[in-house]
């Protein structure tokens, strides 16, 4: 699919692009984030650049001008404290001598001008360079002399300072001269002292002031005997200045220059995946197949690239599965539409020949048939006749409907449909070919069928006919017969009202009257069933509260007479009332078996499901069967088990379950025998119980019939059987509880019970 170039607005034409180029991003009105980050980067890096360059410039300016000071200072001291200068030049006035000192001074290129001033003001020697005219050239012409102001002089002469007197001032360009910048002129002046009388030993190139004096006399004060005055240009400081930041700023300029290369290339690395997602993330907004991204880099940007293609192909995907989703919906929509509106059409009508004919007009319409064709029965005799057909050519139809068809058991697809009831989906007609009548086979060969569904039209349990139909060149599915097993049913309900309003006139009365009848006798047989259910579950219960309570009395007067308290017994009559304590304990199984079976017959057990021990259970259980046990000398044995844990279920009713079956080992076991209990953990969560006897066994013939209601298994000791509902009882509870049981027995050897109950969670 062509990529979207979204570089360009919304509403501008595609424009060629190469095949493989990312698609680029729709302009904005705003800065992209290449140009943010390169216009921040070259702020920072401006903005620093600038500061440090100034921050040197200024630095190093403060250094050469504390330099120029300092060399000034150094000249003018060293020309003050030389001795030579001051005896042989100032004193002496050795006008050779001073030109030397000056001329030294000036060979210095900062100084300017040098002038030695006498105390009452005349300049014993001066000399200077001259005004400079610009910075560009530092030529000075002697035409424009330079002095400074005698005024300076005159301020030492009056002063007792020794240290120099610095003064700086400027020198203001003449109108039209091309300078560019202010000259600052640094005057260092200094007072040259002598004493008023000196030694008789005089320096080298002094004069003796003394003549008459021969020996040495005391210090005297000094005098100023003359002001030396240098000037010092920063001309060249600003000229040196002038270069370094020319420098600065070219290399300024390089590495600013090198840092928006360096952030274009950075943010390039950056911004051309990001526009890549953006263009891909476009293209899925806008429901296009985007292009797959191949990641240039290993990094984050790279990582985000493979989890957006992955996040794509299940966009992809997931449109792909809504898709399929929406075509099954419309699908089922369409279905649905038709069964309404064949409804629809069913109810608009009783005329059965343009009920069937809107219905399968729906069907192609609706649903893709291309021929549908409906064969009902006759009413009069066995055989069928197409009832209507649409989809085919008018001299198909018209010998189709001059068919009669026979309907026999042949192993036919017609017997298969009208006699069976069966649907059929046909893949291939001609891999049923002999199974279709001969004339119905032609038809379908003229009309083109190759794979149609058929299903029988059924109404009231009669077959009325069936509807058929296929999709021309298409096979047809499985859906295509769920869906005219679904119409089949409106249709044969239709066909079977219409023909039934056909005769309406004339059994109208006799139609109500049988309703009526009918109505009124299923009420009297509703209301007699359901009295007599009612009746029984209140004979069930009222008769084993009644029963029980004299049955207790006969229980309580038959021991008081068998132990002795109504009076001696002999030992016949003792064995007659032993027989009949046995009955009653006999007969009140009986009781409570068809108690407990009236409440599971009428849906009143309701389990009150906890966490149990169920070998707490079996011990409790086990605890009072033991009596019974001991008497017939039978051992009963409950097998411990470790680390069994507990199940979920409802105590009373667990208690009953082993009630029942513990009660039934004992019951069927001779004396001397033995019931044993054990358990054991399942690997699929649940804890499996068994009661293993060595009584009489029962017979492989009747094992599928122990656990039946009123089960007529013959036993080996028949005066123990009771109303045989005792098995059938706990075979309820234990599947109320989520569980299984069954049996193992071999006849004279013994039975196992097991049963299975859920662990609790």
């Amino acid at each position: 699919m062509k990529p979207i170039n979204a570089d360009r607005p919304l509403n501008t034409p595609d424009q060629p692009e190469k095949p493989g180029d990312p698609t680029p991003l729709r302009p904005s009105h705003f800065l992209g984030l290449r140009a943010k980050f390169m216009l921040f980067f070259s702020l920072i890096l401006t903005l620093t650049c600038s500061a440090l360059s100034v921050y040197y410039i200024e630095a190093r300016r403060e250094a050469m001008t504390k330099g120029l000071q300092q060399l000034g200072t150094i000249l003018l001291t060293s020309v003050a404290g030389n001795e030579h200068f001051r005896y042989a030049g100032l004193v002496a006035e050795d006008h050779d001598t001073l030109q030397q000192f000056i001329d030294s001074l000036v060979a210095v290129q900062e100084v300017v001008y040098v002038v030695i001033t006498r105390p009452d003001g005349t300049v014993l020697a001066q000399h200077t360079k001259g005004t400079g005219l610009s910075s560009a050239g530092l030529g000075r012409p002697v035409e424009n002399p330079l002095y400074p102001d005698g005024q300076i002089a005159k301020r030492l002469f009056q002063s007792p300072d020794t240290t120099p007197l610095i003064t700086r001032f400027s020198l203001t360009p003449k109108t039209g001269t091309p300078f560019v910048w202010e000259e600052l002129v640094y005057d260092f002046a200094m007072p040259v002292r002598r004493t008023a009388k000196t030694s008789t030993s005089l320096p080298p190139f002094s004069i003796q002031l003394d003549e008459g004096s021969t020996n040495s006399s005391p210090t005297q004060p000094e005098l100023v005997a003359a002001v030396v005055q240098i000037g010092l240009t920063d001309a060249y400081l600003k000229h040196e200045l002038e270069a370094m930041i020319r420098n600065i700023l070219f290399i300024t300029a390089c590495i600013i220059g090198l840092g928006m290369l360096g952030a274009h290339l950075l943010t390039s690395r950056i911004t051309k995946p990001l526009r890549s997602l953006a263009a891909v993330a476009q293209q899925v907004a806008e429901g296009h197949t985007p292009m797959p991204l191949t990641p240039s880099t290993r990094d984050e940007v790279g990582q985000l690239t493979d989890t957006f293609t992955l996040m794509t192909s299940s966009l992809q995907e997931r449109n792909v599965a809504i898709s399929a989703n929406m075509a099954t919906i419309k699908h089922q929509v369409a279905q649905l539409t038709t069964v309404h509106q064949v409804s629809a059409a069913i109810a608009k009508t009783l005329d059965l020949n343009l009920i069937l004919n809107t219905v399968l007009q729906l069907l192609i319409n609706n649903l893709g048939f291309t021929r549908m064709f409906v064969i009902l029965r006759h009413r009069e005799r066995d055989g069928a006749y197409v009832a209507q057909i649409v989809g085919v050519a008018p001299d198909i139809a018209e010998a189709a409907h001059l068919l009669d068809l026979q309907i026999q058991d042949d192993g036919g697809l017609q017997a298969d449909l009208l006699i069976h009831g069966k649907s059929l989906l046909v893949s291939s007609l001609e891999a049923v070919a002999d199974r279709v009548q001969s004339p119905m086979l032609e038809l379908a060969r003229r009309a083109g069928v190759t794979s149609f569904v058929a299903v029988p039209l059924q109404s009231q349990k009669q077959t009325l006919g069936y509807i058929a139909g296929d999709r021309g060149t298409q096979p047809c599915t499985d859906e295509d017969l769920y869906m005219l097993t679904t119409i089949a049913g409106h249709v044969a309900s239709a066909i079977d009202n219409a023909r039934a309003y056909a005769h309406l006139e004339g059994l109208m009365l006799h139609l109500e009257q049988r309703i009526a009848e009918r109505t009124k006798e299923l009420t009297i047989a509703n209301e007699r069933l359901q009295e007599h259910d009612r009746q029984r579950s209140l004979f069930l219960s009222v008769a084993s509260h009644e029963l029980r309570t004299p049955m207790t009395v006969i229980r309580s007067f038959a021991d008081n007479m068998r132990d002795g308290i109504a009076g001696p017994v002999s030992e016949q009559q003792h064995t007659y009332l032993t027989r009949i304590g046995h009955n009653l304990s006999r007969l009140t199984r009986i009781i409570n078996q068809l108690l407990d079976w009236s409440r599971l017959d009428s849906n009143r057990a309701v389990l009150c499901l906890t966490p149990v021990c169920i070998e707490t259970t079996a011990h409790r259980v086990a605890e009072s069967l033991r009596p019974v046990a001991a008497e017939k000398t039978i051992t009963l044995e409950i097998v411990h088990a470790e680390g069994l844990p507990a199940i979920q279920g409802d105590s009373d009713k667990l208690e009953q379950i082993f009630w029942n079956l513990i009660g039934n080992a004992i019951k069927f076991t001779p004396p001397g025998g033995r019931v044993t209990v054990g358990f054991q953990m399942t690997p699929d969560g649940f804890i499996q119980t068994s009661v293993a006897d060595t009584g009489c066994g029962i017979d492989p013939d009747h094992l599928g019939s122990v656990f039946q209601e009123f089960s007529k298994v013959p036993s080996a000791n028949p005066s123990a059987q009771g109303a045989q509902l005792g098995l059938f009882i706990t075979k309820s509870l234990v599947t109320m509880h989520r569980g299984t049981i069954w049996l193992e027995s071999v006849p004279g050897a013994g039975s196992r019970f097991y049963f299975t109950l859920p662990v609790a969670p």
